[in-house]
């Protein structure tokens, strides 16, 4: 076990001789491989400051039922019988326009505004929230109930609520399909960019392997320096790239502060977590060591 360690220590050591012998070159190729890198480096964190915002979202369909203005407090609360009829295991819930109105002043902010408007202009309304799993299972037609509830009498407005949460998964869907797709090409950009490096070093150090095989070196021997090189390169143009996406999340959060103050929010992006970070830069490193062993494996065995 200490002589693995010795051995590998070495190569390190020799891949950091190499390094600095060429610092502009290797400082080149790093700034090459991190900009490959950040693009995907930034969709994920993206992806995962817009997921818990996803998760929090209910897709189980959901449908709101607006009263006619003139419709009286009796007749609207008489709507509910009807309503269990048409779906017996649907959560109907009614709420007042008294209630409504107090909700609006709470959420939006804008009480002042509102009390400026004299009467309430809101109706009453009904909130119905099916289940998904038993709507599907029952064969339930979300579009054909809610044609059923315009026909009901008093109702001014039918609207299923839920819609937009369900395109707004598929479009997250599809964007972590492209993110993926994206990934991979400019993974295999940087395989190429560290693959043509190493290319570049095993011709520069062509007379050295020689006489390295001269005296008795082995190919692992040989080979090992080149792959801690790649290894590093890729282990380095990660945190360039992990450190840019944090310093472009500034100002986009100072963009979307200003939009997210407009919907009384709070919303901002934050960097990842060190796990995830920890997890990305093994993967670059994992892409700057395939390109130097495929590099190595092919130049190195037109020497032998």
């Amino acid at each position: 076990m200490t002589s693995w360690f010795r051995q590998h220590g070495f190569a390190l050591g020799a891949a950091l001789v190499h390094l600095r012998k060429a610092p502009g070159s290797f400082l080149f190729n790093i700034l090459v491989v991190a900009i490959a890198l950040a693009l995907p480096f930034m969709g994920l964190t993206l992806l995962d400051n817009v997921r818990p915002l996803s998760e929090q979202m209910s897709v189980d369909p959901e449908i709101s039922l607006f009263m006619k203005q003139d419709v009286s407090r009796e007749q609207s609360a008489a709507l509910a019988t009807p309503l269990r009829e048409l779906m017996k295991d649907a959560k109907i819930i009614f709420v007042p326009r008294e209630k409504a109105l107090d909700n609006l002043k709470g959420k939006s902010g804008l009480s002042d505004v509102i009390a400026t408007l004299g009467e309430n202009p809101l109706p009453d309304s009904y909130i119905v929230k099916l289940d998904a799993f038993r709507s599907a299972a029952a064969g339930l037609d979300v579009d054909l109930l809610a044609e059923q509830m315009r026909a009901l009498p008093g109702v001014d407005t039918v609207q299923i609520d839920s819609a937009w949460v369900k395109r707004l998964a598929a479009l997250i869907g599809v964007l972590k399909l492209a993110l993926l797709l994206l990934a991979a090409t400019l993974g295999t950009v940087v395989v190429a960019v560290v693959f043509n490096t190493i290319r570049l070093q095993v011709l520069t150090q062509r007379e050295e392997i020689l006489v390295s095989k001269l005296i008795g070196a082995t190919d692992t021997f040989i080979h090992r320096p080149f792959y801690y090189t790649g290894a590093l390169l890729g282990l380095c143009a990660g945190g360039v790239a992990l450190g840019a996406v944090a310093l472009a999340l500034q100002p986009l959060n100072q963009a979307i502060a200003e939009f997210a103050r407009l919907y009384a929010s709070e919303f901002q992006l934050a960097p990842l977590e060190p796990l995830p970070m920890a997890g990305l830069l093994a993967v670059s490193a994992t892409l700057g060591l395939i390109g130097a062993v495929l590099s190595v494996q092919r130049h190195l065995a037109r020497l032998n």
